[in-house]
């Protein structure tokens, strides 16, 4: 894929801002979950870039090639957590918005596994990982990222 546009070229001052605004919002959560976020929203989304990095760096993290391999499943899968649970149903309901206003289940449990401070911090998140979902398909971006570990 070749880019379209490079928008760290072409806006740098804001694109150093927006850079600067998901490196506060990613930290703002545990990285396992953060990370189960970005590469779920980059699904719906049909992010190549955003997938391929999310992942990488997800395994870097520690994260589980079976997790990694299921989310797309997740709500099947018996390996995620509660919280975890209630976050990607958020992540799906606020990616999915054009297809409906149906959250209230997914806020449900929202409301029972985040604060509020976090129920506004994960939201953010997903926000953010829309964004450069958007960014990166809009204008063609691919950061390549180092080669992977075959597995065993």
């Amino acid at each position: 894929m070749t880019a379209t546009l490079d928008p760290f070229a072409a806006a740098p001052a804001l694109m150093k801002q927006w850079m600067g605004t998901s490196v506060a919002i990613n930290g703002s959560l545990e990285p396992s979950l953060v990370e189960l976020v970005k590469i779920r929203a980059s699904q719906i989304n049909g992010c190549a870039n955003c997938i391929n990095m999310h992942t990488a760096e997800a395994r870097a993290k520690g994260e589980s090639e079976q997790r990694i391999y299921l989310l797309s499943a997740w709500r099947e899968a018996p390996c995620y957590t509660d919280r975890e649970r209630a976050a990607l149903a958020w992540t799906d309901a606020l990616t999915r918005l054009a297809q409906g206003h149906s959250h209230e289940t997914a806020y449900a449990a929202l409301r029972t596994e985040f604060n509020e401070e976090e129920q506004v911090k994960l939201t953010l998140l997903i926000n953010v990982i829309n964004g450069w979902n958007r960014l990166a398909v809009g204008f063609g971006l691919w950061v390549e990222q180092p080669p992977s570990k075959a597995a065993a």
